[in-house]
């Protein structure tokens, strides 16, 4: 027996806000929405439902609502990447046009990733581009 990764969880002082956010950045959709929490599921998951055994669906995201800002830098982040034939630099122009901010977390200054911050600060990083 094995786990399935079922989801993230992301802390937000708005889960509306946030998940609506990373929906547009990612291109995913709403599974549930409330001021206390909300699931985003690639576009394609729900079909995955039905055609794979349950270890093999991938994770969604889940918004939920605390008090409290985020204060430090994440333990964990998500890396995104770029296929080979997408401009990634575009991608990161489009995602700081959403709200994302390029942050300095000490990366060298010729890593071949960026890292960025969604909205509400948590950092994530844009890859080099690859082929899968």
């Amino acid at each position: 027996m094995t786990l399935r990764w079922y989801s993230t969880v992301v802390e937000t002082t708005d889960t509306r806000a946030l998940a609506g956010w990373w929906a547009e950045a990612l291109g995913w959709q709403f599974a549930h929405t409330s001021d206390e929490e909300c699931v985003l599921v690639p576009p394609w998951a729900r079909e995955l439902v039905d055609r794979f055994e349950f270890h093999q669906v991938p994770p969604g995201m889940v918004f939920v609502r605390v008090e409290h800002e985020k204060t430090s830098k994440n333990r964990l982040h998500w890396d995104f990447a770029p296929h080979t034939s997408d401009d990634r630099d575009a991608e990161i122009d489009r995602l700081v046009a959403l709200g994302a901010t390029v942050v300095d977390v000490g990366q060298p200054a010729d890593a071949s990733w960026t890292v960025l911050a969604d909205p509400d600060g948590n950092e994530f990083c844009v890859l080099s581009s690859r082929e899968y």
